[in-house]
Order: structure tokens, then C-alpha cells, then sequence
């Protein structure tokens, strides 16, 4: 007799069922969703069979926001309140964002605020809300196209998205009800895409230069794995500067005047939408007709050829060429080395991309997969994988950081712990020891780069490690630990290593999309970041001044007299009441080199104690005493 399963309400009766799951290439151009159907990846269409859909989004009052096609057709006449390019925005702070506002002519809720908020007609409005627009837009897609709920999504990023941009990509998904089984590197997702279509073995570099974003490394593709030997790129470079060159270009001679007002938002908007066409139509053709309506009224003409095309274009690519020298050199290869270039993104249709690509490898370009689709293809075979639909062991994928993560030490130095181009996911950890006598807590200040200086280095987070035992300076033995997951995203432990005390932090800057109270902590954190960040390098000055200080009084005190005569003495006295001076004051450098000279000048009179020490200690003694 046959046994019957019966299974519990809404579960599924046969448990290797397939679990609908989906990747999505969330672009600053176009985004799309692909899914793994019958064991082969497809790119899933919407109701008029379009596969891209714009990233643009429309805000109205009073009515539901308006993305992909229909808010493209309302950008020229409500530019403020159709956002496009969210992506270049995301997990930035207004600060970051100075450089781009000639691309994003949007009106802010605080200038000074380091959260950017656009103003709509819908209230303020963050990229993260933005790109959850989008994405529950892509969500709807997918769940009608296969007829249920997904089970989770791949969602792809730029290589080079630190861990701000990543985990407010995570928030935008979360906002738009999904859930992210991992976040893939871009160029990673296209050799999946193009490694597992095309059964290619070697090493590729993998080019992609999309609207906003530009990405390149180079991977070891062989027998399934997928190793990513070194990356780079520009988290604000693509199709969209293009565009701008080419708009400013038709502004030198286009016959009008800017008013600065709502009007001339609307024609710069128009300017940069017929840049776009006129770049897309010069992909296949040899000249393009530009019209231009004018503010006035009247229509204006003019043509714009490829080699001119070229010409404005060309400091983009030179832009994207500089990282893939680096990635080279990084990789530790020669243009000689690799296999081939795969092409990726749509800003690489445009024909002057490729010649140049080519000519700089060496090599062939290789676009057999659309590179619209390509991304999100690579993301909808890895989702299929991490819902159970295929043996994890048929592609082992193999990631790298982008960036070196590391801690602030003494002096406001970077010590880096995890160096960049490192595989994920990885752990390290390293120990540090007290720098005061009878020490009993550290605090410990994680940040992301690659110059040598805090200052110069993007800050994640702090946090503080109590219940060190008081013990003399440099005898404490901390270990801080760094973990790096698949999603590329970091947590921090710090441990005394006699007690056993821990404390630790998982790096999570979401940029205000928890609750209300972690939203107004974490505001504050990235307010005031900058300026803690020289508040610490100044205290700690003043603590090693302090400590400098203290020691040689209480020197002076016991010995200065029998070791110094009057005129060291002042010199002295005279250099710790500089020193006093310094470090009330607000110059870190200044109160460092104080600190230097001080020391410089003590040398001799630590010296004749050391020595009057050991004679001390030797005294009634022969050095025969202490042979083996």
C-alpha cells in the first residue's frame, strides 16, 4: 500500500518542489528581474513584453508614485519630482553628493543634512525609498510572471559599493518586501552569466560600464569556479557622464539664455534626455540630427557626428581605462595574460567603448550575452542555486572586498586588517595592546580605505571594549576580529584575551530605515562623524602629552637633581610648560611634535637613570653570578 504525505497547511506536499526565486541587476539606467526557468536563466518581461524598465520614478501628491516608462515620459515637464540616477545616490551623504549635483539637479530637504532627502510633491524622499520604488516594481513583475511568491532575491552591485551603498541597497529591498539571499558583485554575476553560457576557461576582465557606475576585474574562470583575482572601479562613472558632456556640448552652441528658474530645470532635463538619444543613435549611424526646443518656444537644430561623438566621450573612457591598469597590476597579470574582455552594461553599446577596450587589452571584446541582461542573468543562476533548486556545488563563486578595512591606531594611522582583493567570505584578526598605565577600557574606530590617515579614510563604526585589568602600558593583549561575509558585509569583535571580556559591532550604516530611535542615532553618528573623528586624534595627542607630562615630573622629582644641573633643568621645565601650553590648544600636529622634542630633549637624563639602575642593581655582586 503506497503511503500518503500529508502535509501541514501551506506548506508544500512535495518538499522538492521548486522555490521561486529571481535575480535583479537594480541599475542606475535600467533594472530588470531574471529567473531560472526549466534549468534555463530568462529575463522576464512586463505586460507590452519590455524587459528594461527605467530606473525613474515620479513622485505626485496625493497619488501613487509613477516608475519605469510612464515617469520617463513626465521628466521634462516635472523634473523635481521625477528622480532618476537613485542608484549613484544610495548610502551617499550629502557631502558625497556635491560633486554629482550637475547630474542631479534635485532640490534637497537640508543642504547641510548629511542624510540626503529630495523634496517631491510627495514629501522627502531618499534613494533607498527610490530604489524600493523600483524594486517592488520589479517584485510585481516577477511574482506575475511565475505565478506565486519569490522566496528571495539575488540583488546585484557594483564591485566597488562600499558597505553604506550595500546595506542601503539591502534596506531598499527590504522596504520593497523582499528577501535578499545575497548581494553579487556585478561583474561577478556577468561571468557567471558568461562563463556558465559559454563554457569559457581562463582569465577574463570583465569590463562594465554601465549608466552611473563603472566596474572592472579581472576573474579565473575554471571548471565551475569563479575566482575573482582583483577589482576596481568608479561607484559614479558611466553612460549618465556621457550624456552630461554631450548636453554640454549642445549648450555651447545652442542660441539661449538660463533663466534659473523651474523652466530651466525642465530644458536641462530635455538637454540631457535627447544627449541620450543622440549617444544611442550614433551607435549605428554616422551623424545624428539634434533639435532642441527652446525655452521660448521655437525649435533649434543642429547635427552631431561620430568622430566628434569620440571626441567628447573620450575623457569618460580614459577615466574608466586608470582603474583597469590598476586591476592588473593588482592581479599581479599583463594584458598578455588574459583570454579575452567581456563587455557589460549598456554604456558599452557605444562603439568608441569597445575600440578603445580593445585596443587597451589587447584582446577581443567578447558581448555574445545581451549586456543589458547579462548581470541579472548571472543573478537569477546564483538565486536559483541559494533556494535549492540546484546543487550549491555546481558553481563555487569566489568574491572579493573592494576596499582594505582596518582600524585607527595611535596617531590617527590606519593599521588595515583586511587588505583589499581579498576573497569572501573571510576572517582575520589581529592584537593590539593598552597605551596608558592602569588602562581599563579602548575604544576601537573601524574605517574602509586605502590611505594611510583616518582623515582620509570613509569612518564605519565605533565601539568600546570595558573591563580591561589595570595593568602597566603595553602589557594588555586585545585581539580584534574581522569578518567578512558573502554579502560583503562586516562585523567586528574585540576580545581581552586574560579575562575574556568581549565587545563587538556588526557594521550596519542603513542610513536611517530602522526605527525611529536607531534612525535618530544613527543621523547623529554620521552628523557628527567628522568631527569626532578629530576630536579622537586630538584627545589622543593630549593623552600621550599628558602622559609624556607626568613621567618626566615625577622623573624630575626623584632624580632630576642628582642627575641634571640647572641649566637642563630649565630647558627642560621650560620644554613641559610648551608642552602645557600646546595641549590645551587645538593643533594635534603641534602638540606631536611637542611631544617629539620633549622626548628628544629627556634622552640623556632617561639615559643616567637607566644607568644609575643597572649600577644600582649590580652592586655587592660578581658578574660571574649571573653566568649560565
Amino acid at each position: 500500500m503506497a503511503l500518503l504525505q500529508i502535509s501541514e497547511p501551506g506548506k508544500s506536499t512535495n518538499p522538492h518542489e521548486h522555490r521561486l526565486a529571481a535575480g535583479i541587476d537594480l541599475g542606475t539606467t535600467n533594472s530588470l528581474v531574471a529567473t531560472v526557468r526549466s534549468g534555463s536563466p530568462a529575463v522576464l518581461v512586463d505586460e507590452e513584453g519590455e524587459s528594461l524598465l527605467p530606473s525613474v520614478v515620479r513622485y505626485r501628491a496625493d497619488a501613487q508614485p509613477q516608475v519605469g516608462r510612464l515617469a520617463v515620459a513626465a521628466a521634462v515637464e516635472d523634473p523635481h519630482n521625477t528622480i532618476a540616477s537613485a542608484k549613484r545616490m544610495i548610502g551617499r551623504t550629502t557631502s558625497e553628493l556635491k560633486t554629482l549635483h550637475e547630474v542631479l539637479p534635485y532640490r534637497f530637504d537640508n543642504e547641510l543634512a548629511k542624510i540626503p532627502r529630495i523634496l517631491t510633491a510627495d514629501g522627502p524622499r531618499s534613494a533607498i525609498e527610490v530604489s524600493a520604488e523600483i524594486l517592488s516594481e520589479l517584485k510585481k513583475r516577477a511574482e506575475s510572471s511565475l505565478g506565486g511568491e519569490l522566496t528571495g532575491v539575488v540583488i546585484t552591485v557594483p564591485a566597488y559599493f562600499d558597505d553604506a551603498q550595500r546595506q542601503a541597497t539591502k534596506d531598499a529591498a527590504r522596504l520593497a518586501g523582499l528577501t535578499v539571499m545575497r548581494l553579487l558583485n556585478e561583474p561577478t554575476a556577468a561571468a557567471v552569466a558568461y562563463g556558465l553560457d559559454q563554457g569559457s576557461e581562463g582569465k577574463y576582465a570583465i569590463y562594465d560600464l554601465g549608466g552611473g557606475t563603472f566596474d572592472i576585474s579581472i576573474l579565473h574562470l575554471h571548471e565551475g569556479v569563479f575566482e575573482v583575482l582583483s577589482t576596481a572601479g568608479d561607484s559614479a562613472l558611466g553612460g549618465d557622464d556621457m550624456d552630461r558632456l554631450i548636453a554640454e556640448w549642445i549648450l555651447e552652441r545652442c542660441p539661449c539664455e538660463l533663466s534659473g528658474n523651474d523652466s530651466e530645470a525642465t530644458f536641462l532635463r530635455q538637454l540631457m534626455l535627447v544627449a541620450r538619444e543622440t549617444k544611442e543613435a550614433l551607435t549605428t549611424q554616422e551623424s545624428a540630427e539634434v533639435e532642441i526646443d527652446m525655452p521660448g518656444g521655437e525649435k533649434w537644430h543642429t547635427q552631431l557626428d561620430k568622430t566628434t561623438l569620440d571626441s567628447i566621450i573620450d575623457p569618460i573612457i580614459d577615466k574608466s581605462l586608470l582603474p583597469c591598469r590598476r586591476v592588473l597590476r593588482d592581479a599581479g597579470i599583463t594584458q598578455d595574460d588574459l583570454d579575452g574582455v567581456v563587455l557589460v552594461g549598456g554604456s558599452t553599446r557605444v562603439p568608441r567603448v569597445r575600440e578603445r577596450v580593445e585596443t587597451f587589452f589587447r584582446c577581443e571584446a567578447y558581448a555574445d550575452v545581451d549586456p543589458d541582461s547579462v548581470v541579472a542573468i548571472g543573478a537569477a543562476i546564483q538565486a536559483d542555486i541559494l533556494a535549492g533548486n540546484r546543487p550549491a556545488d555546481d558553481m563555487l563563486l569566489l568574491d572579493v572586498i573592494p576596499l582594505s578595512l582596518g582600524l585607527e591606531i595611535m596617531g590617527g594611522m590606519v593599521e588595515k586588517i583586511i587588505p583589499r582583493n581579498s576573497t569572501i567570505p573571510v576572517g582575520k584578526a589581529q592584537e593590539f595592546t593598552t597605551y596608558k598605565d592602569g588602562q581599563t577600557a579602548m575604544s576601537i574606530h573601524v574605517v574602509q580605505g586605502e590611505r594611510e590617515l583616518v582623515t582620509d579614510c570613509r569612518s564605519l563604526a565605533r565601539f568600546e571594549l570595558r573591563g580591561i585589568p589595570p595593568m602597566a602600558a603595553g602589557s594588555g593583549r586585545v585581539q580584534v576580529s574581522f569578518k567578512v561575509d558573502a554579502d560583503g558585509l562586516l562585523s567586528v569583535s574585540a576580545r581581552e584575551m586574560t579575562t575574556g571580556v568581549q565587545a563587538d559591532v556588526t557594521i550596519k550604516p542603513s542610513y536611517g530605515l530602522t526605527d525611529a530611535e536607531v534612525e535618530q542615532m544613527l543621523r547623529d553618528s554620521i552628523d557628527y562623524a567628522e568631527e569626532d573623528m578629530h576630536a579622537r586624534m586630538l584627545a589622543e595627542q593630549r593623552v600621550d602629552a599628558d602622559r609624556t607630562i607626568e613621567a618626566l615630573v615625577s622623573a624630575l622629582e626623584a632624580d632630576g637633581e642628582a642627575f641634571l644641573d640647572e641649566e637642563e633643568r630649565d630647558r627642560l621645565t621650560a620644554a613641559i610648560d610648551s608642552l602645557r601650553t600646546l595641549r590645551e590648544g587645538h593643533d594635534a600636529d603641534a602638540i606631536k611634535q611637542s611631544v617629539e622634542a620633549l622626548n628628544a630633549l629627556s634622552e640623556p637624563f632617561a639615559a643616567r637613570r637607566m644607568n644609575a639602575g643597572i649600577h644600582s642593581a649590580l652592586a655587592g655582586h660578581n658578574i660571574n653570578e649571573f653566568g649560565e
